[in-house]
């Protein structure tokens, strides 16, 4: 055998062999736990929907599910750990909004998200509230809007963390507002959370899935949603658009895997999903923070991640927003 056909042979060997053990791998998944990678402390919002979901999704793979709290640097630390993971199944992303804005945010980020991972299935999303503390001054959203125009940088918004749903729709809803204010990032929502209950942030805009019981307790006053319709935690507050600011901003989630994990393997996945979101329960249990479940394929949430990936990275470069 000459070395042309030697080296021809092997490398159809090698190729034969890492698809044989792909099928295996698909065959056989899932043969253990789970791991869903949370890149926020625990007790936030997408903490709380990955807990959610993974609980009812691990009866539809029949293997537990383990969901994982790795905050820090903006949700790139638990991001840049799955899209280092081995691609089998076994670790999978719980993707938020920042995961379409952290690349225009960082130049430095070590991978292409859009191309570092492969879509699962979209989860849900819900509307964000602009909330402040109820010692406040301000007791309408048109009181806030006013200060922050008179008095330029006074007032802070805290948020889960930069490029965060929090932080995009603050921008958003200050551009919206003719106002600048200042932005304080933390490693998660419940930490903003703790420091807006204690008077240290003037406002913020989160998902109700984080605030709604502040507010039900008295300690947190909502001043706007901020889409169409209105949330029904809150039938009585009125839309941002209702009180004459023209922003509509939303949180959502979804799961992702590794680029390159099997598509039998994916497919599995979102199967197990997908069921998850038509569960009863499941439906209940996100209604009641205010959010809504959205079953669809794996394809339509790719290109809902590279639709907001787009846009989102064009109001990023257009508004200079800065990785603090």
């Amino acid at each position: 055998m000459n070395q042309r056909l030697a080296r021809y042979v092997q490398a159809l060997t090698i190729t034969l062999s890492a698809a044989v053990s792909s099928m295996a791998i698909a065959a056989e998944f899932p043969a253990g736990p789970v791991t869903v990678v949370v890149p926020y402390s625990p007790g936030g919002g997408v903490d709380t929907v990955a807990r959610i979901i993974t609980q009812n999704m691990a009866k539809a793979l029949g293997q537990p599910i383990v969901v994982e709290n790795r905050p820090g640097a903006a949700t790139n630390i638990g991001m840049t750990y799955v899209a280092r993971a081995q691609p089998d199944g076994y670790t999978l992303y719980a993707a938020s909004n920042t995961i379409t804005t952290n690349k225009a945010l960082y130049a430095d980020l070590p991978f292409e998200p859009m191309q570092a991972f492969k879509a699962v299935g979209k989860i849900g999303e819900a509307p964000l509230v602009v909330v402040v503390n109820s010692t406040s001054p301000h007791q309408t959203l048109d009181d806030l809007v006013k200060y922050g125009r008179s008095h330029p940088g006074e007032l802070t918004y805290g948020t889960a963390g930069v490029g965060s749903s929090g932080h995009m729709a603050s921008e958003l809803f200050a551009r919206a507002a003719d106002f600048k204010a200042l932005h304080v990032p933390y490693k998660g929502g419940t930490p903003a959370v703790t420091d807006l209950l204690a008077g240290r942030l003037s406002f913020m805009a989160i998902n109700p899935i984080e605030v709604v019981a502040h507010v039900q307790s008295g300690k947190l006053r909502p001043l706007a949603v901020l889409n169409d319709d209105g949330t029904h935690l809150l039938p009585d507050l009125k839309t941002a658009k209702e009180q004459g600011v023209n922003v509509e901003s939303t949180v959502w989630w979804g799961l992702v895997a590794p680029a390159g994990t099997p598509d039998d393997v994916t497919q599995k996945l979102h199967t197990a999903l997908q069921t998850t979101l038509r569960d009863p329960e499941v439906i209940d249990a996100m209604k009641k923070r205010g959010a809504a479940v959205q079953p669809g394929s794996s394809e339509a949430f790719k290109t809902f991640m590279d639709h907001e990936t787009t846009s989102l990275s064009q109001i990023i470069k257009e508004a200079g927003i800065k990785a603090e």
